[in-house]
């Protein structure tokens, strides 16, 4: 091959690792602790994944109000992970204690 077309095929893929790494949003991570989500809010772009962990010595579940997703009953240190693949927003519970809340944003 010609040093042109070399060089060429490097920045093509060099362009497309750069693309793909920037596409993939950042993992975010939501704390299960003293009867809360911690942070109880958080906004996210779509393709964002989300792991909630608790961190409580009691079980807990994450549900959403509109049934998008809802996690196993999650006993300590265990976790739960979901996607946001479309905008909206998420209002979520546990299920065993409704008064805990909390919401994500996809925008």
């Amino acid at each position: 091959m010609r040093p042109r077309i070399i060089i060429g095929i490097f920045v093509s893929a060099c362009f497309i690792v750069a693309v793909a790494a920037q596409s993939t949003p950042a993992p975010v991570n939501v704390k299960i602790d003293n009867f809360t989500f911690g942070p109880p809010e958080v906004t996210v772009p779509p393709g964002t994944t989300i792991t909630w962990t608790n961190r409580d010595d009691i079980p807990h579940t994450v549900a959403s109000s509109d049934k998008a997703f809802k996690s196993k009953v999650m006993d300590t240190d265990e976790k739960y992970a979901f996607t946001f693949a479309s905008p909206g927003t998420y209002a979520y519970f546990c299920s065993i204690h409704p008064k805990m809340t909390g919401k994500v944003i996809v925008q």
